[in-house]
């Protein structure tokens, strides 16, 4: 059993795990962490999952009780030299200091054992994600990460199989050779999150299958589904934005930063069966193919296996713009926004993913979305529903954006 903890819009990470796992996997032991039924949890390639770890112990809420569930742990791992560990407490009425205690008591015992710990030293009652992933917690065995997370009067402990690798997507945002503020900066997590949202596979299951994006700007979609191994297909009405997202797709090959993906370390011996299977990467056999084409016009070739994208979101705002001129942008990307999807339907089949990031706009009123959802089964569409997310969770948007992004996930019908 893996835990998932959550990033800042827990309700789409949820909404994630839940399309690659399956609702019946999915246990939600609070807004911001999940209980997932499964062999092996794939942090590398899921946007909105901070952590990941593998449950090994529930115990009272007794220090007593999860210092000895700990020490116990600990001990079978029977791990060779100097041990690290983090501990990370979550919905429990933990300081960090009660922490440091915990770990104190532990580096005393393991030392009587004649093993040697370092403690990773706590701020906060949970470590950052920032602080787990430059320690390399639960990538190596002398590197452990340990969650001890509050739930209906127990104590869940689980071991950490990693945390998000900020640095490769600080890399893939940052580096790429060719970018475009105008069009939008879509993050990688984001990225990987509709692509995931598209294709619904688990790393055990996952089959190469063609990814198209028919806005695909600068191909931050497309390089996410290329190091998920799959062939991706691109197209944009403006030619430049072609040229960027050909000058990145090619940078993303030939450089370090499509091998930059860590392999997950397990501590069972059923989830040692993955060492060997690191998280599929783009390689330069990977496919991708680019074409100029109108997204309201434009006859894509085939296959086409899902359907990932951004659309149009209108021009970029830094203050909420006024009645009227929202209204005008509004109307135009849900223009945009039809024409596309009826242009798509009869060149997919039924039963193809569709997931979409559309604009929405934070006004003083709250947010104004694009009012597309009642057309979306006349369209040819039926939209997917989430049984542990609703659709007006999934709106993406940070504290500062004016334009957010609302995602919707269809199946052709």
């Amino acid at each position: 059993m893996f835990i998932a903890i959550l990033g800042r819009q827990p309700k789409i990470g949820t909404a994630e795990i839940e399309a690659v796992y399956g609702a019946n996997a999915v246990t939600e032991l609070a807004d911001d962490i999940l209980e997932v039924e499964t062999d092996f949890l794939d942090i590398s390639h899921l946007g909105g999952t901070k952590k990941a770890g593998l449950v090994f112990a529930r115990t009272p809420r007794d220090q007593n009780a999860i210092l000895s569930a700990i020490l116990k742990h600990l001990t079978e791992l029977n791990v060779d030299g100097k041990t690290t560990l983090g501990l990370s407490a979550y919905h429990l009425p933990f300081t960090a200091a009660n922490l440091q205690k915990i770990g104190m008591r532990l580096k005393v015992e393991l030392k009587k054992q004649g093993k040697s710990l370092r403690l990773v030293p706590n701020s906060e009652p949970a470590l950052s994600t920032a602080t787990s992933h430059h320690n390399k917690l639960g990538l190596s065995p002398n590197k452990i990460e340990i969650f001890l997370i509050g739930q209906k009067g127990k104590v869940v402990l689980a071991t950490s199989t990693g945390a998000q690798n900020i640095t490769a997507y600080a890399a893939r945002d940052q580096k790429r050779p060719k970018r475009d503020a105008f069009v939008g900066m879509l993050p990688p997590k984001l990225a990987q999150i509709i692509v995931n949202l598209a294709v619904q596979q688990t790393v055990s299951e996952r089959t190469k299958i063609r990814v198209l994006d028919p806005f695909c700007g600068t191909g931050v979609v497309l390089q996410e589904a290329l190091l998920m191994g799959h062939c991706v297909y691109g197209t944009d009405l403006n030619p430049k934005m072609i040229d960027y997202s050909r000058e990145n797709l090619n940078w993303l090959l030939a450089g370090p930063v499509a091998r930059s993906a860590p392999k997950n370390f397990c501590h069972t011996e059923v989830d040692k069966t993955f060492l060997g299977a690191a998280p599929p990467r783009a390689t330069r056999s990977s496919s991708f193919n680019l074409d100029v084409g109108d997204a309201t016009k434009f006859k894509w070739q085939k296959p086409i296996g899902a359907v990932a994208s951004e659309v149009y979101l209108g021009q970029p705002f830094s203050a909420p713009p006024s009645d009227a001129k929202l209204a005008e942008v509004r109307r135009i990307c849900r223009a945009i926004t039809v024409e596309f999807l009826t242009n798509l339907a009869p060149q997919i089949k039924s039963g193809t993913l569709v997931c979409l990031a559309v604009p929405a706009w934070r006004t003083k009123y709250g947010f104004t979305r694009l009012d597309i959802l009642d057309t979306i089964s006349k369209l040819g569409y039926n939209i997917q529903q989430f049984k542990h997310a609703t659709q007006q969770d999934l709106l993406y948007c940070r504290d500062s954006q004016v334009v957010g992004r609302e995602l919707l996930v269809l199946k052709r019908s």
